[in-house]
């Protein structure tokens, strides 16, 4: 029998009415003569009841420097709840199933309370409740270590606990359900007209979540790629097969040379970003060393990084700009803010060696009057840095100019 690994988020989960859809969904598998292995995240978002910031809270303001270790016994619960619930629904329903901590499940952590790293997966347990056809319904986000300490597993840590199961359990798929139908061309929040992708490879999903895309945490992906599970992103509230993520694209294969613009598979954007220009009277390379080192000690990433032999500039986020020039002011170095920027990034296996691509962002851009202010590109990847208020413009005109995810008869 195949296993179907099933994921639901803490929005899916949030609400009785979403709940009984979760259900529906894990019927359905059922129904199709597949095993379903249930994952779930903490009902909820943050300021409800058990929400995973909700819960940590309780702890924090009572004593702000509780240690990292009980802040992830107490994170943990959220995960359990929704497990205890989602099980007990499935058993009113006449379906057995029974609620496992990730922990029970066999995900063995290394003991970094937080931010814990899965170092081995150990599902023998959980195997036994498939053995005896039980529906097993896991704690995401936490595992714990040899010694039985609870870890959790950071941001986009349920994702991760599901990718892991089905790797181990040799899964036919993961799916990840959500708030939308797939993975999108762009965010339908900007752009109305955004497409879903029918099929979308490894490296293109992980790197538009790394540029902005919150569909699927890049973590989750990373551990994919690596163990060859199929993923696919869909939407609670319908049956349709979302986006199908695996080793091949939508457009892999097409002749780029007849038709240059299917080289784009996405568009990704990370908004809220300050770019720091840093003067050197000459070039430097000690104290060209010791500034970004210094930005790394303080916590300050740094993105799209230019260096020349008299300026340095980068990108960095808004709530980090005081950190940053405390920094460059402790080195005495100048430096100039643009503040209230945005990085557009355009995405796709398609662009890969492909002469022209750049020409075509930047023509684009400037027949829309768009100003840009500093670019960087990858192997399958080209971002551009605008001005935040150019951004939705910056979204719909390279959408519109590359046409990503568009059928080769669509008339759209």
């Amino acid at each position: 029998m195949s296993i179907i690994i099933q994921k639901f988020g803490g929005t899916s989960v949030g609400t009785p009415e979403l709940r009984s859809q979760v259900i529906e969904r894990i019927k359905e598998t059922l129904q199709e003569g597949c095993q379903p292995v249930v994952v779930v995240s903490a009902m909820g978002r943050k300021g409800d009841p058990y929400a995973t910031d909700t819960l940590k809270a309780l702890a924090e303001d009572i004593y702000p420097d509780v240690s990292l270790r009980e802040v992830d016994l107490v994170m943990s619960c959220g995960e359990i709840l929704s497990a205890v619930v989602l099980s007990s629904m499935l058993n009113a329903e006449g379906i057995k199933a029974s609620a496992l901590t990730g922990a029970q499940a066999g995900m063995v952590t290394d003991g970094n309370y937080a931010n814990a790293q899965v170092v081995d997966c150990c599902p023998d347990h959980l195997c036994s409740f498939i053995d005896d056809k039980v529906v097993p319904v896991v704690a995401g986000f936490q595992g714990s270590t040899p010694e039985g300490e609870i870890n959790t597993m950071g941001r986009g840590g349920s994702d991760t606990t599901a990718v892991i199961l089905g790797a181990a359990l040799d899964a036919e798929r993961v799916d990840i359900f959500t708030d939308v139908s797939g993975v999108a061309t762009a965010d339908p929040r900007i752009l109305e007209e955004a497409r879903i992708i029918d099929r979308i490879n490894y490296s293109e999903v992980s790197q538009l979540a790394y540029e902005g895309a919150r569909v699927i945490h890049p973590t989750a992906i990373e551990v994919a790629m690596k163990n060859n599970v199929t993923l696919a992103v869909r939407n609670l509230t319908d049956s349709g097969p979302g986006t199908i993520i695996s080793e091949e694209s939508d457009i892999c294969g097409k002749d780029y040379g007849v038709n240059p613009r299917q080289v784009v598979t996405g568009i990704a954007h990370i908004s809220d970003l300050a770019q720091f220009m840093v003067d050197f009277a000459e070039p430097d390379a000690h104290l060209e060393l010791e500034l970004f080192e210094k930005l790394g000690e303080a916590g300050v990433s740094i993105d799209l990084i230019g260096v020349f032999p008299n300026l340095k500039v980068f990108s960095v986020k808004q709530d980090v700009i005081k950190r940053t020039e405390r920094v460059l002011q402790n080195l005495s170095l100048d430096y100039r803010i643009q503040k209230d920027c945005a990085k557009v990034s355009v995405v796709g296996v398609g662009m890969r060696n492909i002469p022209g691509v750049m020409a075509q962002v930047v023509k684009a851009l400037q027949q829309h009057s768009i100003e840009i202010l500093q670019t960087g590109d990858s192997n399958i990847t080209i971002c551009i840095l605008v001005r935040e208020e150019d951004l939705g413009k910056a979204i719909r005109t390279l959408h519109e100019h590359f046409q990503p995810g568009k059928k080769e008869d669509s008339k759209v």
